[in-house]
């Protein structure tokens, strides 16, 4: 009998080659835990927890705290021969804490990744639930900082001559020039690049509707405006879309299947972006992506600034269970390095999966 041995956590720093600028903080790092769990046959599965004060409220210490203190003893001496014993462990992670979803997340994706090496096969296809159909390349968007319309222009040049055809602005840091920068950005990548915006909650109701309606106006080419007002003001999510015409898509006002029933019910939004560290799992990530797809709503997979570990499982989510839209999966890439050997690999706007062997991760690089 295969059981789980050990759970450990260490938190990791990863430089980035660029500063990543929202409406909600700067950074110049990828901060995460990194969670290792053991097998007694030695096999070691990777997650990842990141710290993301202004959204989710975790840190490192707390996601530490969590996992050594909460979650590793629910799950260590447990069998894990096969997916009903994968099943029942994810399913005490869950129940072991309240909230904590990057923790949890970050420890289900390493069990995950466990039994998928176990049985020789990649996680995607573990979590889909079949071996054949499984894509080992995704599409991702690239992100724009924010920042000023000449230096976002500039940016946007050299993003498509990297080879990535979709870009996500970040917005929402000054209403009165975001039309403007957005414009500036279109002007420079021309009518065939895709732009979507993200204002990570940076404007009340009233600005939302203003700036998105001068943006329908200006005939600029949006895909979709993000998340424009606070998370917690889902009505204020449906006012603002009821009143204008480019589809609005809810992020941190989307957690887990009782924020996306809302959502549905009040019509909040035409999208949603599902991401591990909001959900705490894989397996309510891939039921969010269906029950959204049910509801007639457009998705994504995103993630925070987590490293290619972080990434990797968002990566085998969209493969599993692939989304409307391109996904948002380029955190990873910001990187100037990766934290292992293995997982994921970037080629211009897209993401190399492993074909078996769960992530990929053979060790700490």
């Amino acid at each position: 009998m295969t059981t789980i041995d050990r759970v450990s956590a260490m938190p990791s720093s990863v430089r980035l080659h660029t500063p990543f600028v929202t409406a909600l903080r700067r950074t110049e790092t990828t901060d995460t835990v990194v969670v290792t769990v053991t097998d007694s046959d030695g096999r070691t599965g990777w997650g990842e927890a990141p710290q993301v004060w202004q959204v989710t409220g975790e840190s490192l210490a707390g996601a530490t705290a969590c996992i050594e203190q909460m979650l590793a003893p629910v799950v260590v001496g447990r069998p894990l021969d096969d997916r009903d014993d994968l099943a029942a462990a994810a399913a005490l992670v869950q129940r072991a804490v309240a909230r904590n979803f990057g923790a949890k997340a970050a420890v289900d994706a390493a069990l995950h990744d466990l039994v998928a090496q176990a049985e020789g096969t990649s996680v995607a296809a573990l979590l889909a639930g079949r071996p054949d159909g499984i894509r080992d390349r995704l599409t991702t968007d690239v992100t724009l900082s924010a920042g000023a319309a000449d230096a976002l222009a500039d940016t946007a040049r050299r993003r498509v001559a990297e080879g990535f055809r979709t870009l996500k602005m970040k917005v929402g840091t000054d209403a009165s020039t975001d039309v403007q920068r957005v414009a500036a950005v279109r002007d420079a990548v021309g009518a065939d690049v895709a732009i979507r915006l993200d204002a990570n909650q940076g404007w009340t109701r009233e600005e939302a509707v203003q700036v998105i309606r001068a943006l329908e106006v200006a005939d600029l080419g949006v895909e979709f405006v993000e998340q424009p007002v606070v998370a917690e003001d889902v009505e204020g999510l449906a006012w603002v879309r009821e009143r204008v015409g480019l589809p609005v898509m809810a992020d941190e006002s989307c957690y887990g299947p009782h924020d996306l029933e809302r959502i549905i019910r009040l019509g909040a939004a035409d999208l949603v972006n599902v991401k591990l560290a909001k959900c705490g799992s894989l397996t309510t990530g891939r039921d969010l992506l269906r029950r959204a797809h049910e509801a007639g709503l457009r998705t994504i997979v995103g993630s925070m600034m987590e490293s290619h570990i972080g990434v990797g499982a968002a990566a085998a989510l969209v493969a599993a269970e692939p989304t409307t839209e391109v996904s948002d999966l380029d955190a990873a890439w910001w990187s100037v390095a990766s934290p292992v050997e293995g997982g994921i690999a970037y080629s211009d706007n897209e993401i190399q999966l492993p074909a078996a062997g769960g992530f990929g991760i053979t060790r700490r690089a």
